[in-house]
């Protein structure tokens, strides 16, 4: 597992590759969600261990949400030809996306925590076009990032209702 969270911080094609044929690697990336989650939480100082349990809830949830949105998204509005994917290959290869933001931790740290906070979020999006790429058999990385940006859009509402 830790080499693959090493693989899916560089951004490597053959760990998303891998994460997405592997179908037990969905305990793993749900597992980078919850410490994500957790990173998040303590790197924030938020609602203390109510606050994390929450957050680590929220995240689970979130994670599933996206994973079915981008799967619908990619497999109909973006589709192509080449695109073969299930809800599974999006939630494994989206979960170790989120890798980067164990990151978050570090915003705790006076005065720079908040700079790498807003680093391991750009991190997180880009990793997350390299999964979605990935996951949905594209040849072109900009279709991804219209999948990763629609589905984005409709994750920021969505939390905007629950709010």
């Amino acid at each position: 597992m830790i080499e693959r969270i090493i693989g899916a911080l560089r951004l490597d094609p053959h760990t998303y590759e891998e994460v997405e044929a592997d179908t037990s690697a969905t305990k793993q990336a749900a597992l980078i969600v919850v410490m994500v989650a957790i990173a998040s939480g303590i790197g924030g100082l938020s609602g203390g261990v109510a606050g994390i349990l929450i957050g680590v809830v929220g995240a689970l949830v979130q994670w599933v949400i996206w994973a079915a949105i981008t799967y619908i998204i990619g497999t109909t509005i973006f589709k192509t030809p080449e695109t073969e994917a299930n809800w599974g290959q999006l939630a494994r290869t989206t979960g170790f996306a989120q890798s980067p933001g164990l990151l978050r931790i570090l915003g705790i740290i006076p005065f720079l925590g908040g700079v790498i906070v807003f680093i391991a979020l750009a991190w997180q999006l880009v990793a997350m076009v390299v999964a979605v790429r990935h996951a949905l058999d594209y040849t072109s990385t900009l279709r991804a990032v219209g999948v990763v940006l629609v589905g984005g859009v409709i994750i920021v509402v969505l939390n905007l209702i629950i709010l």
